[in-house]
């Protein structure tokens, strides 16, 4: 149980919040309300496994980096209580799961796999490159309701991409809110982000115009597929969400960007998925 504890913390498992609600909602939208129960149950299996990949692979990546920074002692693999080892099995068997979940889905998925695959692989090194890597998070991210939706549907249609634009462009956004607290830490290991690249303030500023975006992206959604009024109140309490979480943290003081902070935001998620679900019983 302890060694399951020690995973679950290496993979920031309560982080399923952000993508595995809109991989639901890209199968709700794609089936017109009425996913197929048993793809639905596919969909969370395979979404779990590859964002536990995911996470576990930018732990492993990371480790070097994160066993400098005192705001991550609490994680597994600083702490030792995860080895590389184990962290490369789990990844592996994650990877498994993640393709034999796929293979039950629309036949299509499996071909689509790799290239929905690589922004996660991918993700982790960004960092070394560009200070643009929160999109790259996004677009990893994103890949869940656009996942959701050709698995439902077999097809890649004009609305998914913009469900996938809406999602990418907040992930990125509060990803680098988040991340600008470690600006001094980054610039002193050769890393990069929209902090290190733009300052802080530059930082606040870019992701207050992505999430402005993704709102309106979201707006956009519901016009495209009919949904009716209760999905717009999804929206708004998104946008508000969105608000709030611009209002108490800034670029001068980062007292109050805590885990409760970055955990805040799966209001988003979970309340576009609700209110998008109860719009198909209006």
């Amino acid at each position: 149980m302890d060694r399951l504890r020690a995973h679950m913390n290496n993979t920031a498992f309560h982080h399923t919040v952000f993508s595995l609600p809109f991989a639901l909602m890209g199968a709700l939208l794609a089936s017109n309300g009425d996913p197929p129960i048993g793809d639905l149950g596919w969909i969370v299996l395979a979404i779990t496994a590859a964002r536990s990949a995911a996470l576990a692979l930018d732990n492993l990546a990371d480790l070097k980096y994160d066993v400098q920074q005192p705001r991550l002692a609490y994680r597994a693999m600083v702490q030792g209580r995860v080895s590389k080892k184990e962290a490369l099995v789990f990844i592996g068997v994650c990877l498994f799961v993640l393709v034999f979940a796929t293979l039950q889905l629309h036949p299509v998925c499996i071909r689509l796999l790799p290239f929905a695959a690589l922004p996660f692989l991918i993700y982790p090194y960004m960092k070394r490159v560009t200070g643009w890597v929160h999109i790259f998070l996004g677009i990893a991210i994103g890949m869940a309701p656009a996942g959701g939706w050709v698995a439902v549907s077999g097809s890649i249609e004009l609305p998914m991409v913009v469900l996938f634009i809406a999602v990418a462009l907040w992930i990125a956004a509060f990803d680098a809110m988040y991340g600008a607290q470690d600006e001094a830490f980054d610039r002193s290991q050769g890393l990069h982000s929209l902090a290190v690249s733009f300052g802080a303030h530059g930082a606040f500023r870019i992701s207050r115009v992505m999430h402005i975006l993704s709102i309106l992206c979201f707006c956009v959604l519901g016009g495209m597929m009919h949904l009716a009024w209760p999905y717009f109140i999804g929206v708004a309490i998104a946008a508000a969400t969105l608000v709030y979480q611009h209002r108490i943290a800034g670029p001068t003081d980062f007292s109050r960007v805590t885990q409760m902070y970055f955990m805040r935001n799966g209001i988003v998620s979970i309340a576009i998925f609700v209110f998008a679900w109860i719009s198909y019983f209006v």
